[in-house]
Formats: structure tokens, sequence, C-alpha cells
């Protein structure tokens, strides 16, 4: 009898534990962003992505998009600068909403986080050293143990170097300017980086850099990157860009086609 009764106590019980999960995967964020009255926003600092113009205010496409976004969900912006290998570990942990920091799309970030559609595209590029490199022979001659390749840690740029000349020494550095003045003072042969930043160091340090190549070594997508069980939020994110995507593209020109913003940085 006391089998009987259990029995049947786990069988009221199944509904409400299978209920359980749904619970608590279910999608706050959005939510969340409106009873604060502010989007948080996570990112890196990428020329022209976001950087700090001469008044020490941040600026760039990735500011631009996150100011939007949050005026149009009818709230302030709250930056939230972080080191690009731990975006992703700090967005896990709710330091923020939303990744909008340029982003790439890849199979391993889709394992730890979702991606809305693509707001952005970019590609990497090559600067290199006119001092210690202008004698090699694209792009084999770079694939050599007596070369140094530097590259932003955590970002795409280091795993193209890798699978493209594995033969060749990889430094990497927390800050894109660091790794580029590397280059510039002839301590390493080169460097990939997303564009359009190979192409304006070079065009900044003509007798110190050039560009190897015209093509890019990769072109990829970006999008916003938000916690895993987020449906509504990405729901919301992709609408608002399909909705702003002549928006978007025209700031994207603004940012990376040309140099109109140039006087605004150190």
């Amino acid at each position: 009898m006391k089998l009987i009764t259990r029995l049947v106590a786990m069988l009221l019980l199944m509904p409400f534990l299978c209920l359980q999960p749904a619970v608590a995967q279910q999608d706050n964020t959005l939510d969340n962003i409106k009873k604060r009255g502010r989007l948080v926003v996570g990112f890196g600092s990428f020329i022209p992505w976001a950087m700090r113009d001469k008044q020490g205010q941040w600026i760039g496409f990735e500011i631009d998009v996150s100011a939007k976004l949050a005026k149009d969900m009818g709230v302030s912006v709250d930056l939230v600068p972080t080191a690009f290998d731990a975006i992703i570990p700090s967005l896990i942990a709710n330091k923020f909403d939303v990744i909008i920091g340029g982003l790439t799309v890849t199979p391993v970030r889709k394992e730890q986080i979702d991606f809305s559609d693509p707001y952005s595209t970019s590609g990497q590029g090559v600067a290199a050293s006119k001092a210690i490199a202008a004698k090699l022979k694209w792009p084999d001659d770079y694939n050599s143990t007596g070369v140094t390749w530097v590259c932003r840690r955590g970002t795409a740029s280091c795993k193209i170097i890798e699978d493209k000349w594995p033969k060749a020494v990889i430094r990497q550095f927390d800050d894109d300017a660091i790794a580029f003045q590397e280059v510039i003072n002839g301590s390493a042969h080169a460097i990939v980086s997303s564009e359009p930043k190979p192409t304006f160091f070079s065009l900044k340090n003509p007798d110190r850099l050039f560009k190897p190549t015209g093509e890019n070594v990769s072109n990829s997508v970006e999008g916003f990157g938000v916690r895993k069980g987020s449906p509504a939020t990405l729901a919301y994110f992709n609408d608002w860009i399909v909705k702003n995507k002549e928006w978007l593209t025209q700031r994207h020109t603004y940012w990376f086609k040309t140099q109109d913003w140039a006087a605004l940085v150190p």
C-alpha cells in the first residue's frame, strides 16, 4: 500500500518537475533592461569600433549602435569596456546584457552564447614591417620559424595566424595599439587585425609599415552576443537590426570607409 501511495505521489509531482527547467530558462533580459532603465553593453576597444576621443569619451561604430539601440528601447546605455578574451565569460556571468563589440560569429563561440542576425561585416587584413619584412615574399615566406606575428589576445586574428602560418612565432597582446607598435618598431614582422586598422596604420606610418597584400586574409560577420536561452531578446534584437539596416550601413560606411572622424581621436 505504501508503495502504491509513493507511486501516486510521484506521478502527481511529475508535471511540476517537468516545468522547472522551463521556468529556470525563462528569458527575463528585456524585462530587466526596462525595469532598471538601462541597457548594459559589453565591448572591447578596437579602432574604429570603439575608442576614446580627445575628451576621453567613447566613440565609434559600436558606440553609435549601442546608443541608438538603447534610445529605441527607451532606456539609457551603460558601456562596460572589457578585455576581449574575457568578454564572453563576463556576459555569461551577467556583467552586462549584451555584447555589441565587433564579435565575429564562429562555431566555437556559438557553443557558449547565442548570436543575433549579422548587423555588420568585416575582414582581417595584414600590415608588415618595412624594416624587417620588406623582402619577404607573400604569403609563403611569412610561414617560417624566423618570422614573428603579433595579434590581439582572444580575437579571431590569432586563430588566422595559427591556421595560415603555423611555423611562425605568435605573440599576443591585450591591446591592438601595443601590437601595432611592435611592428612599427621592427620588433615583429607582421600583424593580422580587423580592417580598416591595418590600412589606417599603414597610411599613418608609410615609412615603417606596408601592406603585403591588398586582399583580406579572412572575411566575417558580426552579431550581438546574448546569453543562451534568450529567445525573446534575440527576436527583439533581430527585428531592430532589420528595421535599422539602412542606418547601420550608413554608420558602418562613416566609420570604416572614411577617416572623417580621425581628427576626433588623439
